[in-house]
C-alpha cells in the first residue's frame, strides 16, 4: 500500500471530517494526528522528522493510503515527492474561523502541554509537534492572531506553487462531496458529508483541556 491522497493543510481545517471522508470513498486507512497518538511506535517516526534526521515514508505510512493534518501535512513537500503519483487536497476554512478553533484548540493544547499529565508517547509527540508546528511552522508565534495568519496564508500560497493544478485541490470541506469525488474520481456517497472533531472531541481526544 502506498499514499494516493496527500493533505497539505493545516490542522483545523475539517481534516478528521477529511480523514472519515476519504475513507468511506476507499482512500483508506487515512493517517491523522489520531493515528499518532494511539500508536505509540509511530512518534519516534516524528520526533526523528521533528529533529532533522531521515526517515523511509513508506515505512512512515505503512498501511496508509491517504494522509491529512499534521504532523503529515508538515512534510507535504516531501510526501508530494516521494509519491508521486498521488493526488494533493488542501483543506482550508475561512481565516477567522479557522483562527477561532486553532487558538481554542492546537494553539492552547502546544501553550499548556507541559502542565498537562499525559502518557509518555503523548508527551514525547508533543515535543515533536511543538518543534514541527511551533517552531518550524509559525517561528514560535502561534499564539499571535496575525503571525498565524500570516503562515496560514503562506502554507495555502506555497502548496499552489509547488503543485501542478491537475494534482491539486484546494477544499473547504463545507463544499461537501461533490469537488472531492470529482477530484478523485470517486462515486459520490448517499449521506452527508462527514462532520467531526468538534471543540469537545477535539478536547476528548487529547486527554482533556490545560488548566
Amino acid at each position: 500500500m502506498t499514499l494516493s491522497v496527500i493533505g497539505s493543510g493545516f490542522g483545523r481545517t475539517g481534516t478528521m471530517s477529511l480523514k472519515a471522508a476519504l475513507e468511506e470513498l476507499g482512500f483508506g486507512p487515512c493517517h491523522h494526528m489520531e493515528e499518532v497518538l494511539g500508536h505509540p511506535d509511530q512518534v519516534p517516526h516524528w520526533q526523528a522528522v521533528a529533529a532533522g534526521r531521515p526517515v523511509d515514508w513508506n515505512v512512515v505510512f505503512a498501511g496508509y493510503c491517504s494522509q491529512v493534518d499534521w504532523p503529515g501535512a508538515h512534510v507535504w513537500r516531501e510526501l508530494a515527492d516521494a509519491f508521486p503519483d498521488a493526488k494533493v487536497v488542501h483543506s482550508l476554512r475561512p481565516e477567522a474561523s479557522w483562527w477561532n478553533s486553532f487558538s481554542n484548540t492546537i494553539g492552547k493544547l502546544m501553550a499548556g502541554s507541559a502542565d498537562m499529565p499525559t502518557p509518555p508517547h503523548v508527551e514525547a509527540m508533543m515535543e515533536a509537534a511543538m518543534e514541527m508546528i511551533g517552531r518550524q511552522t509559525f517561528a514560535g508565534e502561534f499564539a499571535d492572531r496575525e503571525r498565524a495568519l500570516a503562515a496560514y496564508r503562506l502554507r495555502t500560497e506555497q502548496v499552489r506553487a509547488a503543485v501542478p493544478p491537475e494534482r491539486l485541490l484546494v477544499f473547504d470541506v463545507a463544499e461537501g462531496w461533490e469537488p472531492l469525488c470529482r477530484f478523485l474520481g470517486a462515486p459520490t456517497p448517499a449521506g452527508p458529508f462527514p462532520h467531526l472533531n468538534t471543540l469537545p472531541e477535539f478536547w476528548e481526544l487529547v486527554g482533556g483541556a490545560p488548566h
